[in-house]
């Protein structure tokens, strides 16, 4: 159905100015100009809104009933365009994004709090996921851009090196390795070991690394996710590998950090766009302010 805006603002107009004249003056057109827009409307609604005599304008018995309605079409649709252009001038906007759970931990917070004091507006959605749900939802659109972690490339999918995040051994203050600065991978193997789990984007990365240099550990606990493995490490269930930006600061004092060497194995998290993509302002805000923290190219 095709609205009649044009004529619905003519009849308020008229409504409100008590005249053709007043409605012409409030509108900046000429009376002629009302006239039509009205008579366009009435005729497409097929009723009579205002009674027009030489001597006064009233609105019909319909035209009275139909008023409040009126009224509020035209600030619905002022309201709806009021908050598209103040996107489109990047006043505020809506972000969605996707990111690969440890990024949520502290290195995003710590972008997102720049982020809000530049544009405070602007409401971000973050959704956590594996790294291939992170391409899954740039993919479907459900995030206008992810960040991940490097590995096979969708034709569909552009990407940019974000960052290198070394995986680093965890226990508690009370585990035997727990004086050690840095410890080899073989000597992991006379400890439980808490593990990522198949379903981690984590493990075939790790795997992959051990493998060329013939190292094979044995897991007592797997997880999907590096905060699970914290929890069970701050119990003394064992020792874990996580990434290093799975530590937030001060959030487990008993547990310690330890730097895994022979071999030093690191993912890099890169961010993600589809290659066609045109990202809304507050989320091209967002996506520069993360590149920028990019290692300059080579």
């Amino acid at each position: 159905m095709k609205i009649d805006t044009l004529g619905v603002q003519a009849f308020v107009a008229i409504a409100d100015g008590g005249s053709f004249r007043q409605a012409a003056d409030m509108l900046h057109v000429t009376q002629t100009a009302i006239t039509q827009r009205l008579r366009k409307l009435e005729t497409y609604l097929g009723v009579a809104l205002v009674e027009r005599t030489t001597r006064r304008t009233t609105l019909t018995e319909i035209g009275r009933r139909f008023l409040p309605q009126a009224r509020r079409l035209l600030n619905e649709l002022s309201d709806a365009l009021t908050e598209i252009r103040e996107t489109g001038l990047s006043r505020r906007g809506d972000v969605s994004i996707a990111c690969v759970p440890t990024v949520g931990v502290q290195y995003l917070p710590r972008i997102l709090r720049a982020f809000s004091e530049r544009r405070p507006h602007d409401r971000v959605k973050i959704l956590d996921h594996a790294s291939e749900s992170v391409l899954q939802a740039v993919l479907r659109r459900e995030a206008e851009f992810g960040i991940g972690i490097a590995g096979d490339q969708h034709p569909e999918l552009v990407s940019v090196p974000l960052a290198v995040d070394p995986y680093v051994l965890i226990c508690r203050d009370d585990h035997p390795l727990a004086k050690r600065r840095r410890v080899r991978w073989e000597a992991l193997r006379s400890y439980p070991l808490i593990f990522a789990g198949e379903m981690s984007g984590n493990r075939g990365l790790l795997d992959g690394a051990l493998k060329t240099r013939g190292v094979t550990l044995y897991s007592f606990y797997e997880v999907q996710r590096s905060s699970t493995a914290l929890g069970l490490v701050a119990e003394g269930l064992g020792a874990a590998v996580v990434p290093k930006l799975a530590m937030q600061k001060n959030a487990y004092p008993m547990v310690r950090t330890i730097e895994l060497v022979e071999p030093s194995v690191s993912r890099t998290l890169v961010l993600v766009t589809r290659k066609t993509a045109q990202l809304s302002p507050a989320a091209r805000a967002l996506y520069d302010m993360l590149a920028e923290q990019a290692p300059p190219a080579r």
